[in-house]
């Protein structure tokens, strides 16, 4: 039996699968791992460009009609031989002791599920890196993408997830959620009683959308997740979540206080966008992706705060069906 599993789930994606593929070749350890890509039906396949990997690791390549990525995850696990599974998007790329770290950690501290953050490469553009600052800023997510060990619960994303096959097997598998499935995934193992830990040093270069639009569509669709999780999970719901939706019902609110009590309520919002930008400025050395990252933050704030508010809207006029975004344009 080989150690690792390494998963990867793609879609229209052959250019990125090959980058996600050369750090994998490149990686200090790499003797003992098997790497799986599972084709979700893509119209614009990879096996092509992927071929010439086979000659340097041991790569399987699998096609499927179109299922979205939670089953094109379980179908790389059912042809999985290795003791752990590593759940890769294809649009990373990972550092050259990604997997001497992760050996490092789990042999002196064994884990039964386990993820990494991400981080923005100096080669991204400054739109991926201000969509990455704000998918891991404190000021945005809280941290719970960024690597903060700070969290009561940490709960690893498919992006960058490990865990052993056999815990997987006991615990089923990715559900058929269109979002947040990696999620839902992570709370049904520490619900049947798996450890699971955030290894910092097990981090990924992410790329992100490459468009505020598509973040948007990304981050909104997180937010309708939420509700969903919300309703399978007792746990799911925390305070980090419901604020994005009052941020966005603070807006109309403090345009009516500046037009009633006081013009001072007019610079919230401003007052936030200012705190991004040096906080960004600060951590990115860059003046037009701390820029950058005012609107991306915005976007991240308001996006998962409609999507929330517009699945607790159908909530409770369906009563218990739930809303699924973008349904037509899930990869998009």
């Amino acid at each position: 039996m080989v150690r690792f599993s390494i998963i990867i789930p793609v879609y229209n994606r052959p250019e990125e699968v090959v980058e996600l593929l050369d750090s994998l070749t490149m990686q200090s350890l790499k003797n003992d791992i098997e790497a799986i890509v599972v084709e979700d039906g893509s119209t614009l396949t990879c096996e092509k460009e992927i071929e010439p990997f086979m000659k340097q690791i041991d790569l399987k390549y699998i096609y499927q009609e179109n299922k979205g990525p939670g089953p094109a995850r379980n179908k790389g696990a059912q042809e999985a031989q290795g003791e752990y599974l590593i759940f890769l998007d294809s649009d990373c790329v990972l550092p050259s002791d990604y997997l001497a770290n992760t050996i490092a950690h789990l042999d002196n501290s064994p884990l039964d599920c386990f993820g990494g953050p991400d981080k923005a490469h100096m080669f991204f553009s400054p739109i991926q890196k201000a969509i990455s600052y704000s998918m891991t800023s404190l000021f945005t997510t809280g941290g719970i993408r960024g690597g903060n060990k700070k969290m009561d619960k940490f709960y690893p994303r498919s992006f960058n997830l490990g865990v052993r096959k056999s815990v997987f097997d006991k615990v089923g598998g990715f559900s058929d959620m269109r979002y947040g499935e990696d999620i839902d995934f992570s709370m049904n193992v520490l619900e049947h009683g798996y450890k699971i830990g955030l290894i910092n040093e097990t981090f990924v270069y992410h790329k992100r959308r490459n468009t505020f639009k598509s973040f948007f569509k990304q981050v909104f669709s997180s937010g309708t997740a939420r509700i969903e999780l919300a309703s399978r999970h007792k746990n799911a719901l925390k305070l980090v979540h419901i604020l994005p939706a009052l941020f966005v019902l603070s807006i109309p609110t403090t345009i009516l206080l500046g037009i009633f009590v006081h013009a001072m309520f007019y610079f919230a919002v401003p007052l936030y966008m200012l705190l991004l930008f040096v906080d960004s400025a600060i951590e990115t050395k860059s003046l037009k992706v701390a820029l950058l990252s005012t609107i991306a933050g915005l976007i991240q704030i308001t996006g998962y705060g409609l999507g929330f508010l517009t699945a607790l809207f159908y909530k409770i006029m369906r009563r218990n069906k739930k809303y699924v975004a973008f349904k037509k344009t899930f990869y998009k």
